[in-house]
């Protein structure tokens, strides 16, 4: 017997960050939840926690929060094209005076990364050398 249409879909929110493709794998997405990185409507929540229709999703990746409208719900995997049009993502809003701000925050997060961690490298020493001599 198919379920009543008025009944609520829900789903397991690990479950659901994968199908959804936020996330790449479902224990990524569990240890995600369980390190507090994971918010739905703005509380902290659990891996096994049921999502449904409407509910908001802020997920923290690095530096950076994702705010997602939970539009549909599915229970098998399915195609990266459809998966996006299983949720909405909020835009981020920067004033205009921020944005010359944001833009070298931006550049400066891509630049600032080192290639290798621990000791700096043969060429990242002179680097610093130049830099320090300057």
């Amino acid at each position: 017997m198919p379920p009543e249409p008025s009944a609520e879909k829900s789903i397991r929110l690990d479950k659901w960050l994968k199908l959804s493709r936020l996330c790449k794998t479902r224990s990524i997405a569990t240890k995600a939840c369980e390190a507090g990185k994971v918010k739905i409507n703005g509380e902290k929540s659990k891996a096994s926690r049921l999502i449904k229709i409407g509910d908001e999703i802020t997920i923290k990746a690095r530096t950076k929060y994702r705010t997602v409208d939970v539009l549909d719900i599915v229970f098998k995997n399915i195609s990266n094209k459809d998966a996006k049009g299983l949720y909405h993502e909020h835009a981020l809003e920067v004033q205009e005076e921020s944005k010359p701000l944001y833009e070298l925050l931006q550049q400066w997060e891509k630049d600032g990364k080192r290639k290798y961690k621990g000791r700096p490298t043969k060429k990242e020493r002179r680097d610093i050398e130049k830099h320090k001599n300057s």
